[in-house]
């Protein structure tokens, strides 16, 4: 068995942070802006929330900020057939600049800062935002650098959906925020861009 860590890739061309990237049937990687089309409004207009895809199609939207900066519980369902949106179960907690990750057993995890209801889970080592979180093929929930009291950080952990605890990997090579984590086709989960002073265009590998 290849022991856990990190290790660089290739820099993007570009350097970057904000952005999004997608795993490709083809195995590549796509990091992109990309065209928008207008679809039904959400229930709630908000800011800083996460969207999930879920195994049925829908999306799933939850937490962020409304105008007023109000921190918000709520999260509601987008069904792409019919571009409607409809509310679902409020979290337990308020929060922003979060992450969300499907997991393999369909629930969604709502890391940092589920059947329509919310239950608590086993906290974090590290309390952080702008962060990144990714599903891996064992079903565990990587969760990579983004902000500790405006700090950057280099640090990793696994979530254990079976037992609710997490444990700490191995650090990445570059501290980062505002970056991107994908899955990829070998089970390597790939690490770009973000930001520290300015944008980055590194990359690496765990």
């Amino acid at each position: 068995m290849v022991p856990l860590g990190w290790r660089n890739t290739s820099s993007m061309i570009y350097r970057r942070y904000y952005h999004t990237a997608s795993v490709l049937t083809d195995g590549k990687v796509l990091v992109t802006g990309g065209l928008w089309t207008t679809t039904g409004n959400m229930n709630i207009a908000r800011t800083e929330h996460t969207a999930s895809v879920l195994i049925n199609g829908k999306v799933l939207v939850v937490g962020g900020v409304k105008t007023g900066s109000e921190i918000l519980y709520s999260a509601e369902f987008y069904d792409p057939l019919t571009g409607v949106w409809t509310t679902t179960g409020n979290m337990t907690i308020p929060r922003y600049l979060h992450t969300a990750s499907v997991l393999t057993n369909e629930k969604v995890l709502v890391t940092g800062g589920s059947n329509g209801l919310w239950t608590t889970t086993g906290s974090m080592n590290n309390a952080r935002y702008l962060h990144t979180t990714s599903v891996l093929t064992n079903g565990k929930v990587l969760v990579t650098g983004g902000l500790i009291s405006s700090i950057n950080q280099n640090s990793a952990e696994l979530y254990e959906p079976l037992t609710g605890l997490w444990t700490t990997t191995s650090s990445m090579n570059n501290a980062r925020h505002w970056h991107t984590e994908s899955i990829l086709t070998n089970g390597d989960v790939l690490v770009t861009g973000g930001y520290v002073s300015s944008a980055l265009n590194s990359c690496e590998l765990y």
